[in-house]
């Protein structure tokens, strides 16, 4: 009877049927080992602003102007290297643009598309051929390989490039060939895209956002807060699902979902039209976009935003109260009103409330009315049935993740949470503790089993929810929301929410080493990367903690927070000489970078100095090579095993 191994090896050599097939994948395989690792992106709290974040990928995050500069150094001049970084990461509106390129006769074409050559086989080198071919457009693929690798120092060769481009030019093919040879230098300038959280709120367009990730050819995310917030809604968590709408009201991008994801908000705005009127307090945002409403839309969207409001508050409740668990009987706000003197009391205190829009709470004030239960209901099965926002929510799921491990370094959006003396604060659920890294395992479980079921207001979804708000969450990581307080008390120290101590014990070498030991990172170059608390850079905030060995990201790429951080955002980079960690500027808009002819958005930082070059060999991609190279030398084991007894031939 065949062991499970050798039927293994039997499947296997479906794929691999002589012994000179595995050793010429077992050759190709150690080869790629040696190669330099490839240049990882990582980015978070996108939040909709999917121009910026475009932009910091066509770019590179500024990897592409390096890559010229290195390539080109005095070959051209400042201005010329600017000219070409713009074009490469926006060659359509480049080419678009008459001011721009003034002048493109047949010698420019020539010229450039020599340039963009030299400049892709030089993104290329970490790769094999292969690798290369895939990032390639089909209907350019052969071309561009034999115009890439051909030696014109040979003058039969550089005849037969020159025959080659000056046919392309014939064909009038010579725009749409520089704009393939710019998407394939920017698929190459970075080999892997990291999404450390936070994808949605906030800004208008994160549809145009998760569209992009879709497309994306490697590409992992770790789930934000926000992001969690979605898919809470899309497993059937109602107040989740109020919640996200909401926000969307309150920073007036509502329509724009309803449009992305074909939402049914009909009834909702009925509902609200019924039983709202104008309130100041709920008066949206200033708009994101250039885009402006009627008045009567903006109206109508202050009561929508009342109406999510306060059946978020009473769904809440309910779920406070069938959870005794999540210990937040704090947070059932709505029975510590005085309707009849319109205030509040909190902590043994009396505050006045204003904009109060409590007409439609019942004696039990937690409960929907019927109207309500049908609103409520109706979104939820438009919003789950929606076919984008399947497409959006299992993306999440496939690519996505609470924590990632990877080449030693780990990845997460919030905290983890922590006491007071630093060690793991433990959420305890049926009698078991779950802290550190079981915490952030127990609750990816039961993101991906409410997902799965889509059941409303089940026990997952539930968990879903406290994952967003609750104390020992490690997405939240505060003492509590204080949505209501914001809306109904003017007294902004019933605003306040304390972060978890996590926050503070980040700056330390032994936090960090505590962390990073309980996923078994033991390596001195180990690093841990962060979202979620944007950097105050105008304060003097530094992103780098733990004496370099924790990363904070999140630097304002969403315009809401730019007031506070001062800038647009951080990236990272880590190449295989190791972080660079990048500042950026906010982006105004592509008509104003082609006007300028300058790209200036971002400054890069070297975090590790003197490093050993990093080898495939050393990451992640390196274990899963190192695998099939065991398994490939097993099968050619087993191979000459069976050659020598006689029962297969090559």
């Amino acid at each position: 009877m065949l062991s499970t191994r050798e039927k293994y090896y039997q499947m296997l050599e479906k794929e691999f049927s002589t012994k000179e097939a595995v050793m010429t994948e077992l050759i190709n395989l150690e080869a790629i080992m040696h190669l330099p690792k490839g240049t990882e992106l990582y980015i978070s709290d996108i939040h909709g602003e999917f121009t910026a974040f475009d932009h910091i990928l066509r770019t590179g995050a500024g990897n592409i102007k390096e890559k010229i500069s290195l390539l080109f150094g005095d070959r051209l001049t400042e201005h010329e290297k600017d000219k070409l970084t713009i074009l490469v990461a926006y060659p359509r509106e480049a080419l678009e643009d008459k001011v721009f390129y003034d002048y493109r006769d047949r010698s420019w074409y020539r010229k450039k598309i020599r340039q963009l050559l030299e400049l892709l086989a030089f993104c290329s080198t970490k790769y094999t051929r292969s690798k290369v071919r895939k990032a390639l457009p089909k209907q350019y693929m052969y071309i561009i390989e034999e115009l890439m690798y051909t030696d014109t120092n040979y003058s039969d060769k550089a005849a037969y490039f020159d025959q080659i481009l000056a046919h392309l030019l014939d064909l009038e093919q010579g725009r749409p060939f520089i704009i393939a040879l710019c998407q394939s230098i920017q698929r190459l300038v970075v080999d892997h895209l990291h999404v450390v959280g936070d994808i949605y709120d906030r800004g208008p367009e994160a549809d145009k956002i998760m569209d992009k990730l879709c497309q994306h050819p490697s590409v992992d995310i770790q789930w934000g807060n926000h992001d969690i917030l979605w898919m809470g809604a899309y497993a059937g968590s109602r107040a989740c699902l109020m919640t996200l709408l909401r926000i969307a009201a309150r920073y007036n991008y509502l329509y724009e979902i309803e449009q992305a994801y074909a939402l049914n908000l009909r009834p909702l705005f009925m509902y609200a039209e019924e039983h709202y009127q104008k309130n100041p307090i709920f008066t949206p945002k200033e708009k994101n976009s250039s885009e402006s409403y009627s008045i009567e839309s903006l109206d109508s969207l202050e009561k929508v935003h009342q109406a999510l409001s306060i059946i978020q508050f009473k769904l809440e409740g309910q779920l406070i109260k069938r959870h005794p668990d999540f210990q937040m009987e704090d947070r059932l706000l709505l029975e510590k009103i005085d309707f009849d003197k319109e205030t509040i009391q909190l902590a043994g205190k009396e505050y006045p409330l204003q904009g109060s829009c409590f007409q439609t709470l019942q004696k039990d004030v937690h409960k929907l009315t019927e109207q309500e239960e049908y609103v409520v209901d109706t979104l939820l099965t438009s919003f789950q049935q929606s076919a984008k926002m399947q497409e959006h929510m299992q993306l999440l799921l496939d690519k996505g993740s609470m924590y990632l491990v990877y080449n030693q370094h780990l990845l997460f959006h919030g905290c983890l949470p922590l006491k007071a003396d630093g060690s793991f604060l433990p959420l305890n659920v049926d009698g078991k503790d779950y802290g550190g890294k079981d915490l952030l395992n127990f609750f990816e479980e039961q993101i991906r089993s409410g997902c799965q079921s889509q059941t409303k207001d089940s026990s997952a979804a539930d968990w879903i929810w406290y994952c967003w708000t609750g104390k020992v969450s490690p997405q939240f990581g505060k003492s509590a929301m204080t949505t209501f307080e914001r809306y109904f008390i003017a007294d902004k120290k019933t605003h306040k929410e304390i972060k978890n101590p996590y926050y503070q014990f980040r700056d330390t070498h032994e936090t960090c080493q505590m962390i990073l030991e309980e996923f078994a990172l033991y390596s001195p170059n180990s690093r841990i990367i962060n979202g979620h608390t944007p950097v105050k850079v105008k304060s003097g905030e530094s992103p780098i903690k733990g004496e370099g060995m924790l990363f904070v990201i999140d630097g304002g790429l969403s315009k809401a927070y730019q007031k506070t951080t001062g800038i647009a955002g951080y990236s990272l980079l880590n190449n295989s000489y190791g972080f660079q960690l990048v500042t950026h500027d906010p982006f105004e808009s592509v008509e104003n970078l082609l006007a300028k002819q300058a790209d200036e958005t971002s400054l890069k930082r070297v975090i590790d100095k003197d490093l050993k070059r990093i080898l495939i060999k050393d990451t992640t991609v390196g274990d899963s090579l190192e695998e099939q190279i065991e398994n490939l030398t097993g099968l050619l084991n087993y191979q000459d095993k069976n050659d020598n007894t006689g029962n297969i031939s090559d």
